[in-house]
């Protein structure tokens, strides 16, 4: 059993801490707000509600993080209030927050200055994969370090993938969401194209369903929007910030993006509109307003 500290508990996070749970971890969590959790996390005799970062991160050796993005990871992670400040000497940090890679770079050598080893190691799948342990880690750092904390991290996901050294993990996390970005950019307008031609939802998704173009985040979108469903399980804000460090991280690259970056203005107007708050797919709901086509 280990003894670990973990920093937020939003929708991916909660379903993490869920699992490390039922694997026989001690989880000393902590949010930056109040979170009402279900029982079978709260209740949970290893579960302990920490006050404070550095109250969960006192003295551990495993720390865990997601949270929003580059501010809240240096929040809780640096500074005398810091995870790094607190956690025991030698401890291994595995941040699973969708950042630019420039940041984990930073916050590796941060740790390394404190005496830790830092992972970057944000996850693909979203809130149910989160829960039910079947997302993957794509994790960028020391393989040794790796190692360490494998059999932690494998207790609950599908799959840990180790893509190189640090910032390689957040790397591939943003070409991860380019790619369902702009699947779903594409696909508002192929069901806007659908309903304004008066085609039945039923046959559009029995063709997406054996369509060679279409995709897994293609089909599952498309039954979502279809069935007007944009019930949160990714924010449709926090998918805007992601697109926005995919371009941050082209320009820092040398890679052109002009594709990106008209679907980062699309997201934005969504953003405007008032549907950050929604699922991803809400990017639909600014499509059919664009197109004419009424909720």
């Amino acid at each position: 059993m280990a003894d670990i500290a973990y920093l937020g508990l939003g929708l991916m996070g909660r379903g993490m801490v869920r699992n490390l749970l039922q694997a026989g971890h001690r989880v000393h969590a902590w949010n930056r707000s109040a979170v009402d959790l279900p029982a079978e996390i709260a209740a949970h005799p290893l579960y302990v509600r920490a006050a404070s970062v550095a109250e969960a991160a006192a003295g551990r050796d495993r720390i865990m993080l997601c949270v929003t993005g580059p501010d809240a990871q240096r929040g809780v992670l640096l500074g005398p209030d810091g995870a790094f400040a607190h956690a025991a000497k030698g401890a291994v940090v595995g941040d699973s927050t969708t950042t630019d890679p420039t940041v984990s770079r930073s916050l590796a050598e941060a740790a390394a200055a404190a005496g830790h080893a830092y992972l970057d190691a944000p996850v693909y799948g979203s809130k149910d994969q989160a829960w039910d342990g079947s997302i993957g880690f794509i994790v960028g750092g020391d393989p040794a370090v790796l190692d360490a904390v494998r059999p932690i991290l494998a207790a609950i996901s599908g799959g840990v993938h180790h893509l190189g050294p640090s910032g390689a993990g957040a790397v591939m996390k943003l070409i991860g969401n380019l790619l369902s970005a702009a699947q779903m950019a594409a696909l508002g307008e192929g069901l806007a194209l659908a309903r304004k031609n008066g085609l039945a939802a039923e046959g559009v998704i029995e063709v997406l369903d054996r369509f060679g173009g279409s995709s897994g985040v293609i089909r599952g979108t498309a039954r979502k929007t279809l069935a007007n469903d944009f019930t949160p399980a990714f924010h449709l804000k926090n998918m805007a910030k992601d697109i926005g460090l995919m371009l941050d991280l082209g320009r820092a690259s040398g890679v052109p993006m002009p594709g990106t970056a008209l679907t980062a203005e699309l997201y934005r107007a969504a953003l405007v509109a008032g549907y950050g708050e929604l699922q991803a797919n809400a990017v639909h709901k600014l499509q059919f307003r664009l197109a004419g086509i009424p909720e």
